[in-house]
């Protein structure tokens, strides 16, 4: 099949093709100039469905350029079954203005024929308000699949339509994702019986207007809601029986969370303090809470609501209660992150050495105790011998990483404790740094960020902690690595430890 440059009619499908190769600075014109000199190309005689297949998995710049060499791949192009349309994709030059980045997406749209999207994404285009409704009726149409909707902050008033979801629509959509706008679900939708993911962030939704979408969407699989701050309380109902994971984060005015999904596997909360009801947590492999106090009520309550838990990340700020030893037990659990900040000058973290205990099948555990001030006694200046409790033999804990290590003494006896009691640890990371980038790592002007002096001063106890107290005590199957600040960029920084 002869390979021709094709002479192309429709100016504004012209402008549309042409225009995502010069957002990106390409030289696909010249290539068509050069295929214009070849007269012939020897190129498979396949199928022309089969041609279409292959033009549809090309990214959306090679397929514009595609498009500009055959007349079969330009066909294919009204028919483009992904439309991903983003300032990185359509205009990652800054020069190009942002009203020609709406205009450039006006035109591919135009001049799709609106068959064949399974899916689209349009992702932080600013000022396109008046071309919304009209972007959304060509690419929402029956047949797609996953549906990406990423306003800018100056589009947050714009309200998706219920009337995209048609009976056709309802049926096939699988993936549903909204920034930055209102959604407004009435009764009267239909239901969604195929979509899986749903994810809400930055939308002005009510707590009754989710839980009424949500009761049409019985096959949900995943639900992820962040900074909808309307939402006062989110109720799952027990027609989720495929829920799974549900993630909430940052939504300031929620209360209640009341889930009745009772397969839910896995529960994110972050950046809020609510009543939290799960009802039947027996599936429950992984949970992830922050919250003041946490850490007790976790260590007492987990292992008797949530067994089968693998994974739990919990943080507590002001922490005032030491962790209780007892004799229930997380018998699964793999994966343990623990984030304490601001805690009380009178908290022992050695007594974190109860979830130690506890967790039989634990193989790697981190523990973030980073703050810009200590608050804690150092060891240095210390009178009393570090503390031993019975040995407990710990056969699984391969991984440990401390991060802000420092020399509060209780600290540096939870770690003595894990180097002699996990014989099978086999990789120990004591960061005395907030985890921050280097300037070795790509840090735009080659220097680290600056860090407070007081909590630059303890980095440097710390490190001495460890050379003092704790280097000495690792067996040698055992890699410790000890990250600390970079002196180059903190060589004046006070050294009150030395």
């Amino acid at each position: 099949m002869p390979l021709r440059r094709h002479r192309r009619r429709n100016g504004r499908l012209n402008r549309s093709i042409a225009s995502v190769d010069k957002g990106t600075g390409s030289t696909s014109g010249h290539v068509c100039s050069q295929a214009a000199e070849r007269t012939m190309c020897s190129i498979p005689a396949l199928p022309e469905e089969i041609w279409h297949h292959i033009h549809s998995l090309l990214p959306l710049r090679d397929a514009a350029r595609a498009a500009c060499l055959s007349r079969a791949f330009l066909h294919s192009w009204r028919c483009h079954p992904i439309l991903t349309l983003n300032r990185c994709i359509l205009g990652s030059n800054a020069s190009v203005p942002r009203e020609n980045l709406s205009c450039i997406i006006d035109n591919i749209l135009r001049n799709h024929t609106g068959i064949g999207i399974k899916i689209f994404r349009l992702e932080s285009i600013f000022d396109a308000c008046n071309y919304l409704d009209n972007w959304l009726q060509i690419a929402v149409t029956p047949g797609i699949e996953e549906l990406t909707l990423k306003l800018c902050h100056g589009e947050m008033q714009y309200n998706v339509p219920c009337k995209l979801f048609s009976d056709e629509v309802q049926s096939s959509i699988r993936y549903l994702q909204l920034s930055l706008c209102a959604f407004h679900p009435k009764a009267e939708l239909g239901p969604l019986r195929n979509l899986t993911s749903l994810q809400l962030h930055s939308v002005r939704i009510s707590g009754d207007e989710l839980e009424c979408f949500l009761s049409k969407s019985p096959a949900l699989e995943q639900l992820h809601v962040s900074a909808c701050h309307e939402i006062m309380a989110l109720k799952i109902p027990c027609v989720l029986l495929q829920l799974h994971c549900l993630k909430v984060s940052d939504c300031r005015k929620l209360q209640v969370i009341e889930s009745k999904a009772r397969n839910l596997s896995s529960f994110i909360l972050m950046g809020a303090v609510v009543k939290v009801s799960l009802g039947e947590t027996l599936q429950m492999k992984n949970l992830c809470m922050s919250h003041p106090n946490l850490i007790c009520s976790a260590r007492a309550e987990l292992p008797s609501t949530m067994p089968n838990l693998e994974i739990l990340s919990i943080g507590s700020f002001d922490q005032r209660v030491n962790t209780p030893m007892l004799p229930t037990k997380f018998l699964f659990l793999k994966h343990l992150s623990i984030s304490l900040k601001f805690t009380s000058p009178s908290y022992d973290y050695f007594s974190l050495v109860s979830f130690l205990d506890a967790s039989p099948s634990l193989k790697t555990w981190l523990l973030d105790v980073a703050c810009p001030t200590m608050r804690h006694e150092s060891f240095f200046g210390s009178s009393s011998e570090l503390r031993q409790i019975s040995e407990q033999h710990h056969g699984c804990l391969d991984t440990m990483k401390i991060k802000g290590f420092h020399s509060a003494k209780s600290l540096i006896e939870l770690t003595c404790y894990i180097i002699k009691n996990a014989k099978s640890l086999g990789c120990l990371t004591l960061d005395t740094t907030f985890g921050e980038l280097k300037c070795d790592n790509g840090m735009i002007g080659g220097r680290c960020a600056e860090m407070p002096k007081d909590f630059l001063t303890e980095a440097g106890r710390g490190a001495a902690a460890i050379r003092a107290y704790i280097e000495d005590k690792v067996p040698p199957e055992v890699k410790l690595t000890v990250v600390e600040h970079c002196r180059r960029c903190h060589f004046d920084s006070p050294c009150e430890w030395i």
